[in-house]
């Protein structure tokens, strides 16, 4: 009764910390996803005796591409990934001894000392494991920061609920404002340094999950 109840005591911390860190990062509103607001503009100089006025000009050549602290930029997501990977291994020895009737003093035939050994040894083994993702959609993000070079750091999420269930898409990288298509838009695959993470809460999400003592079982710290 006791050792059941020590036994207990260790495991359910273990499951608390395994069941709160899946779902510490299911919340919306994540500050390093948050949108960044722009940086305030300098108070513009008035010239009372000009023709032109700073701050009021028509920007004519100017496409809407981000380039700001705290534009946006909608993201395609165009994901698609695909490994596959087979082996093989087989292996044998085999091996035979013939020992002969030995001279004892000089005689022959003591006894039947004459025998033979032989050993067989063969190893089989293959193994198989592919896996496949692909993922389609678009997010808006906003500029969170313009880096020396020009190129542009990018964050946001996007949440959505359907039914007894939400889906969110977060995502941050690095846009090179050269590939940003003149209805300002760019290729998840044109990203660098992407982080994109796609999940579901709900009853559904839930479904797809093993439970925490499952989980812990067939976690590193399980010793057997």
């Amino acid at each position: 009764m006791f050792r059941a109840i020590h036994t207990a005591a260790l495991l359910l911390p273990l499951a608390l910390l395994l069941g709160g860190c899946s779902t510490m990062l299911e919340k919306p509103g994540d500050p390093a996803y948050a949108p960044v607001q722009p940086q305030p503009a300098a108070p513009l100089e008035h010239n009372n005796g000009a023709i032109y006025q700073a701050g009021h000009g028509m920007a004519l050549f100017e496409d809407l591409r981000a380039r700001q602290v705290g534009d946006i930029l909608t993201v395609t997501l165009a994901e698609k990934t695909a490994a596959t990977k087979s082996s093989s291994n087989s292996i044998g020895k085999d091996s035979a001894t013939d020992i002969a009737n030995p001279k004892i003093l000089g005689r022959q035939g003591w006894g039947d000392l004459e025998t033979s050994l032989s050993s067989s040894s063969t190893f089989d083994g293959s193994a198989d494991a592919s896996q496949s993702n692909k993922l389609d959609g678009s997010i808006t993000v906003t500029v969170a920061e313009v880096l020396a070079n020009g190129n542009l750091r990018v964050q946001g999420e996007k949440w959505v609920g359907i039914n007894d269930g939400e889906e969110f898409v977060r995502l941050r990288g690095i846009v090179r404002p050269a590939d940003i298509q003149p209805d300002n838009t760019v290729l998840s695959t044109r990203v660098a340094d992407a982080r994109i993470d796609y999940r579901g809460k709900g009853a559904g999400a839930d479904a797809n999950v093993a439970g925490w003592l499952t989980r812990f079982f067939l976690s590193p710290i399980w010793p057997f």
